[in-house]
């Protein structure tokens, strides 16, 4: 990878979580009716077979974290915790009476926010709501994210009981001068101790979260930072580029200089290096961010090419069904997408007037789908093909016509019916997934909306 290809394929990029993304919805078009319509469609679709998922947003911190982009509630006030529990049992019962039939539960997943923010016995009082009127899947997986320093062994134990094997903790750095900066301290002693409990307890993938380009940071903090983890050697680790976006979230990402952050070369060489130790400690890379030991099931899903994207980023469940239930969370539908309003007070509101708190969602055009699923294969095999007519697209010429560049950079193979992208191209991902976005090249946006591809 040279320096001159960085330069070039480093611009402003979705990271395809969904198609058509978020600021691409077309709003003029979505109501609330189609949205449901399409939720029911999919349901009886996919619930007997595949099952569904559910993302929980807990959207409650302590204290705020300059880095974080998600939508979440500061406070330290634990009293809002039984109240917002009984908002989303609520809105997961709105649900439930638009389903024919009792829902097949395939994957949970808790994120924020903080969801140990929670106590043992209102996370338990969570579940169990969610569980008393549905099934679960013969495969089912169930996973959360934690804090490090308000992680308590009763909350690990109590999850494990009800089913949860996985857990996510947010590390994002060991560094004492960037947790200062990003406003994230905790001792490696304490992740130490909470990675230890769930092993003990029995978790069977513990996830590390890692990120580069944060302020302050230099090769050799993030060498140091990679080799506390090896010390503790999760089972998967995420390694996230800082996602700069303070025209999108407003305060929560000024909190530090931009000068302090690292740039172009300088942070492709954090990622370079981070990789390189990853790989030399025996991860595999697994599509775009994501780094799994041999024995995880992340991994035998990218051997199986039954790997999946969606909300919550890579998986090993593919759905085609995700309710988002909490403030701002997303629902995904395959048809169709919505998201909740997104503060707490409006979310208690509506659900608590008998209403599905939709704030603004997009119903998927046929070509949506088609595009939809060549962005999904790139980001999760590295290959798509449109051998099969269905998955061919009136602008199909073009959009290969604008890979050509790409092509001869040698970043990707293309023949008359597949594209495959190269083993060392997997950190232009973005970009070539960019090239199939025909809302992006309809929309060019006149300001910057994404973070930096690379």
């Amino acid at each position: 990878m040279t320096a001159n290809l960085i330069q070039k394929y480093n611009v402003p990029g979705p990271r395809y979580t969904s198609y058509p993304t978020v600021p691409f919805w077309d709003e003029s078009k979505f109501t609330k009716d189609k949205w449901i319509e399409t939720f029911q469609k999919s349901f009886i679709e996919s619930n007997s077979d595949q099952g569904i998922s559910i993302y929980i947003h807990l959207p409650f911190c302590e204290s705020l974290c300059t880095f974080c982009a998600c939508h979440k509630h500061i406070t330290k006030r634990h009293s809002v915790e039984d109240p917002y529990i009984a908002t989303v049992l609520k809105e997961w019962k709105l649900y439930l009476n638009l389903m024919e039939k009792k829902p097949i539960i395939k994957e949970i997943h808790l994120g924020g926010g903080t969801p140990t923010f929670f106590s043992a016995e209102n996370l338990e009082k969570l579940m169990l709501g969610l569980l008393k009127d549905a099934d679960l899947h013969d495969k089912y997986e169930f996973s959360f994210e934690g804090h490090p320093n308000n992680t308590t062994k009763e909350q690990l134990q109590t999850l494990y009981n009800l089913g949860f094997t996985r857990v996510s903790f947010g590390i994002q750095d060991y560094d004492a001068k960037v947790q200062e900066a990003i406003h994230r301290v905790q001792s490696f002693e304490q992740v130490k101790k909470v990675t230890e409990w769930s092993r003990e307890i029995g978790y069977t993938s513990i996830s590390h979260d890692l990120i580069f380009g944060l302020p302050f940071q230099t090769l050799e903090t993030m060498s140091d930072s990679i080799n506390k983890t090896k010390a503790l050697k999760p089972d998967r680790i995420s390694f996230y580029s800082y996602a700069h976006v303070p025209w999108v979230k407003g305060v929560g990402q000024r909190g530090f200089d931009e000068a302090d952050l690292p740039k172009g070369d300088q942070k492709r060489a954090l990622y370079d290096m981070g990789k390189q130790q990853l790989m030399d400690l025996g991860y595999e890379e697994i599509g775009m961010d994501h780094f799994a030991l041999k024995n995880d099931a992340l991994y035998r899903a990218t051997i199986d090419k039954t790997l999946h994207r969606n909300f919550m980023g890579y998986t090993t469940n593919t759905t085609q069904l995700m309710v988002g239930l909490g403030m701002s969370a997303i629902s995904d539908s395959w048809y169709g997408f919505s998201q909740n309003v997104k503060t707490v007070k409006a979310y208690e509101n509506l659900v608590n007037s008998g209403e599905i708190p939709v704030l603004r969602g997009h119903i998927l055009t046929e070509e949506d789908i088609v595009i939809r699923q060549h962005i999904l294969n790139i980001m999760c095999h590295l290959e798509t093909s449109w051998e099969d007519q269905n998955l061919k697209f009136s602008k199909l010429n073009s959009v290969l016509s604008a890979l050509k560049e790409t092509e001869k950079d040698g970043l990707i193979v293309v023949d008359k019916t597949n594209l495959i992208v190269r083993e060392e191209a997997k950190p232009f991902i973005r970009n070539i997934c960019m090239a199939f976005d025909l809302r992006l090249h309809e929309s060019r946006p006149e300001t910057q909306v994404f973070s930096m591809t690379i």
